[in-house]
């Protein structure tokens, strides 16, 4: 009998269309916006709209480039009136390299992993930031980027009246344009009356009146600014600044709201759809695309020469010990990613648009015609392939560095011998030099035939094809299609040429697409680990300061070594979820490398990676494989230098104690090599307790009673007249620097507070020794706040302050607090979307021991 695929194993496809309804839905909307476009532009020829550029004055270019950097500058205020406001404070110059290379990539690429609220949380994370509180940053940037695209379109109106040329009467548009004046002072007043505003369920913190004040300046700067590059650029009209800014921000608002990367198409068709009928068409096109390459290309381009420039060994120098040039580095793998992704698109449009007629006849001299073939059509297919390896470079793969390399210095060659683009090479060049000082940053081994593309990059594979399918028609559409045209071979076939190329390209990107849907899983997992590699794991564990990695010895996950097998994770399955717990273990220089080649092994698999329990300050490393932290609860960690039982605050432990000890009970702490002597009375009481509170074993992230297990280490045990009521499995490592609880449990008969007695005399144990903390576990839910951004910490909440009857959530909290503990979060790395709540559902019924588990005890 054939063998039946699993869903473990079904094809990529199957994952993908799960939730692939929001990539078809922007893929149409892009080809709506092109057809729209393509409609506006009917009577228009492609060397109209050439002359057009041509024509444009150096004084109107030096005027957009100005208001290009007004603009960029007033971008840098939104980062910092979001910082403001989440109560962090970080320097200038930082703020400023963040703020332009987060737009500089935003504005241009605008989807996925390279969108501006990603570079911002790479970035922000390591300096100190919480993800909620750079949510929160990204919301307060979007809310009030929002209501500042809302202000300028009612200020234009309330200044200019009708905008629309449709002949409405004029004190319409200065009403509408009153309200939403009205609406924003409202709004500015209100944050001076109130802290919070209520909306339906939700509650939103208000930023201070001054913060709303400069954040409205700085956005209507911001949209004047960037509007008026665009404007110095068209035409001559009829329409007034004002009242073209109000049309700038509609387009813009619009273009955000498509999800379209860069409101691509859209915004050019709101402009046209505006203006178009009161200057020549060829002219707004032109201007439209000198406004993308005045505002995005040339600040992309500054913002790769900038982190590249950070990574010299001049620039290390100077500014030794920076933090500017700690900012340079985290941010060159993103930029760069996108200006390849820029570039990668200007080869394959390059591909699609025909050349200049005297260079065809200077290249016709020296050069065959089939040489000028072979390189127009690879140059494009070069293109799409440079496009692909974008998504490495992002990730900071070795492999996509080699091959962006190999492919810039191919296409710079090829750029000569299709037509002799010295601007196209130029450009090339510049990419390739950026590479080259960033070398650096592209140190994570990985192989680009094993790394599938994930949706959003298959997104923009698509609306790549529909754009150039797009340019070719509205290029070509004087040229009669016949089939013939594939077989015309000639140096002034540029028709042909470009249908070919566009084949070509879309070729390749049909096998790169079903390469990445339809391959089988690669289950390249690990096999269950045998002892050898048990031993080798506590060595490992013994050399590191966490006590909690003992949890790898418990048999029931899986390991995953690094290349060395200096490191190791420690994960298990349960769906579709694979789910790492804690960060990896061992030498932190091993982790980066490990944590992606965890992430690429399941999305191979058609998985989702999790990283469950994770500390905060290594967020930045799951952020750089694409990874959003959740907030899952807080951890309680004694700082034993400074416990004492002193003060009111102590007084309930010192009773228990003394009641503990009145009643006889003796504290003792059996070596491993010892336990097996007790082992029958640890299960009694264990059988007892399990009983008594109808409970079953838990695995994964929690301790079990397994004897071979709890022989590892020392375990804690109460003797009540000689016999065992209660015992505790200890957690440590051979660096003495923590030790942590493992199972705890008691007898029925046990005097009361003896867990309190328990824990208590193991705290004075570890501080005796020397340790320096001791760690009670997790609170789970504890610390998210009901005011947070995003339906995660909304939800959190709540069921943390209404879910006892399910879970003791709070009496857990209280319990841990009376020993004074600071609490440290923990978070779930995982992909966005819907993808935290199936995984939360996964590990719940991986730590229950399966569904049965979850549903009952």
């Amino acid at each position: 009998m054939a063998d039946v695929m699993t869903d473990e194993q079904a094809p990529a496809w199957r994952a993908w269309a799960k939730g692939g309804a929001t990539g078809l839905v922007i893929l149409a909307v892009g080809a709506l916006a092109w057809t729209a476009l393509s409609h506006l532009a009917a009577d228009i020829s492609y060397q109209e709209v050439v002359d057009a550029l041509r024509a444009t004055s150096p004084w109107a270019l030096a005027a957009a480039l100005g208001c290009t950097a007004i603009s960029f500058l007033a971008l840098t205020f939104y980062d910092w009136t979001a910082l403001t406001y989440v109560g962090r404070k970080v320097p200038y110059p930082i703020i400023g390299l963040t703020s332009f290379c987060a737009y500089a990539v935003g504005n241009t690429v605008g989807f996925g992993p390279l969108t501006a609220g990603a570079i911002r949380y790479r970035f922000y994370t390591p300096h100190g930031l919480e993800p909620e509180e750079v949510a929160r940053i990204v919301g307060f940037v979007t809310a009030t980027f929002g209501l500042g695209v809302v202000g300028t379109t009612a200020l234009g109106l309330f200044i200019a009246g009708d905008v629309t040329g449709m002949g409405l009467p004029g004190w319409i548009g200065h009403a509408a344009g009153a309200v939403g004046l009205a609406l924003l002072a409202g709004l500015v007043v209100a944050s001076g009356r109130h802290d919070r505003l209520k909306i339906a369920r939700w509650t939103v913190d208000l930023p201070a009146p001054r913060l709303l004040r400069i954040q409205f300046a700085a956005t209507l700067v911001d949209i004047v600014a960037a509007g008026t590059v665009l404007w110095v650029l068209l035409p001559p009209m009829d329409i007034g600044l004002p009242a073209f800014i109000a049309i700038y921000a509609v387009a813009i608002g619009l273009g955000v709201l498509s999800h379209v990367p860069a409101g691509l198409g859209v915004f050019e068709t709101v402009v046209i759809a505006a203006v178009g009928g009161r200057a020549d068409t060829e002219q707004v096109l032109g201007a439209l695309l000198l406004y993308r390459i005045i505002y995005h290309v040339v600040p992309l381009l500054l913002a790769g020469l900038a982190v590249a420039l950070l990574e010299t060994k001049r620039a290390a120098v100077w500014l030794a010990g920076s933090r500017v040039v700690v900012a340079g580095r985290r941010l060159s793998p993103p930029v760069l990613g996108a200006l390849t992704l820029l570039l990668a698109s200007m080869l394959v449009f390059s591909g699609v648009t025909p050349a200049d007629d005297s260079r065809l006849d200077l290249l016709s001299g020296f050069l065959p015609l089939p040489l000028v073939e072979g390189a127009h059509f690879l140059s494009s297919v070069l293109g799409l392939m440079l496009f692909v390896v974008a998504r490495g470079i992002t990730y900071r793969l070795d492999g996509a560095w080699w091959a962006a390399v190999s492919i810039v210095l191919a296409a710079m060659v090829l750029a000569l011998a299709k037509a002799l683009a010295v601007t196209e090479m130029v450009l090339l060049a510049l990419l390739l030099a950026l590479l080259l000082l960033a070398r650096g940053e592209f140190t994570r081994k990985a192989s680009l035939l094993h790394s599938a593309l994930t949706r959003p990059w298959l997104v923009a594979v698509g609306l790549l094809l529909i754009t150039a399918l797009s340019v070719l028609f509205f290029v070509y559409k004087g040229v009669d299609y016949t089939h013939d045209l594939w077989w015309q071979f000639e140096f002034s076939g540029e028709a042909p040429r470009g249908l070919r190329a566009l084949l070509g390209v879309a070729l390749l990107a049909g096998m790169v697409a079903a390469w990445t849907l339809l391959r089988p899983a690669v289950l390249a997992e690990q096999a269950s680990p045998d002892a050898a590699a048990l031993a080798r794991a506590l060595t490992i564990i013994d050399a590191q300061p966490r006590p909690s990695a003992q949890l790898a010895l418990l048999g029931d996950k899986k390991l995953l070594f690094s290349d060395n097998g200096a490191a190791f994770i420690m994960y298990a399955r349960q769906g579709r979820s694979w789910i790492a717990l804690f960060d990896p273990v061992g030498p932190e220089q091993e982790w980066a490398p490990l944590i992606w080649r965890f992430v690429e092994m399941a999305r191979a698999s058609g998985g989702r990676a999790v990283f469950y329990q994770v500390m905060p300050e290594n967020l930045a490393l799951y952020a750089d494989v694409g990874l959003v932290a959740f907030k899952l609860g807080e951890e309680a960690r004694i700082d034993l230098a400074n416990f004492d039982l002193k003060g009111p605050k102590r007084a309930n432990l010192r009773n228990s104690s003394n009641r503990c000890e009145k009643a006889g009970v003796e504290f003792a702490l059996v070596e491993g090599t010892d336990v097996p002597a007790i082992m029958d009375e640890l299960r009694a009481v264990s059988d007892t307790w399990m009983e008594a509170h109808n409970v079953r074993e838990k695995r994964f992230s929690l301790g079990a009673f397994i004897p071979d297990y709890l022989a590892l280490r020392p375990v804690a045990v109460l003797r009540l007249r000689g016999r065992i009521v209660a015992f505790a499995s200890l957690m440590m490592t051979g660096q003495r620097q923590e030790a942590s609880i493992d199972l705890m449990r008691f007898s029925s008969d046990a005097p009361p507070a003896v867990m309190e007695y328990l824990l208590l005399r193991l705290i004075q144990h570890f501080k005796a020794e020397g340790y320096g903390h001791f760690n009670l576990g997790m609170a789970p839910l504890s610390g998210l706040s009901a005011s947070a951004v995003g339906l995660w910490q909304q939800v959190g909440h709540a069921v943390y302050e209404r879910g006892d009857r399910f879970y003791n959530f709070s009496g857990l909290r209280a319990f841990k607090s009376k020993f004074g503990p600071g609490w440290e979060a923990r978070y779930m790395a995982v992909p966005g979307g819907l993808n935290p709540m199936l995984a939360l559902a996964d590990i719940t019924v991986l730590i229950a021991g399966g569904l049965r588990g979850v549903v009952g005890k």
